[in-house]
């Protein structure tokens, strides 16, 4: 069977957002480097600054890891692998419930632009959830 158009939508999302983890991991590892050098210039700096860059240096090896595992993910979804596409209806329900959570904090907040973004990802997620679950996605990647 062939794959369907919204999985290759589905993929090329996972590209795209293991791009963006693994350029902000590399900057947060640049920035570390420049920041332990200003602080071997100055030895006067307390253990904050050391603090910083070594969680900086957590966060980067964090967000290279998500890189890595987008990439994973978007080519599991190119190949039909059906544990690429559990592994994103997952990830899709707990942005969902997430956000459900945002959407009702903009809600009670009054905060009208927030409500909007956080109405248009659970609308997004929600669909993403359920295209996911139809019966010919399923098929296609030989689940009855």
């Amino acid at each position: 069977m062939d794959r369907p158009t919204g999985v290759t939508i589905l993929a090329v999302l996972h590209f795209l957002g293991a791009a963006a983890y693994i350029f902000a991991a590399l900057g947060l590892f640049a920035l570390g480097a420049g920041g332990a050098m200003t602080v071997a210039e100055m030895p006067d700096l307390d253990g904050a600054a050391a603090f910083l860059l070594g969680l900086g240096a957590v966060l980067g090896f964090i967000l290279l890891i998500f890189g890595v595992l987008s990439l994973a993910l978007g080519i599991g979804l190119l190949k039909l692998r059906n544990w690429a596409r559990v592994i994103t209806i997952v990830l899709v329900g707990l942005g969902l419930l997430l956000s459900a959570l945002s959407l009702l904090g903009s809600l009670l907040s009054f905060e009208i632009g927030s409500f909007i973004g956080d109405a248009i990802f659970v609308a997004l997620q929600g669909r993403m959830l359920h295209y996911l679950l139809q019966p010919h996605v399923k098929d296609a990647f030989g689940v009855s």
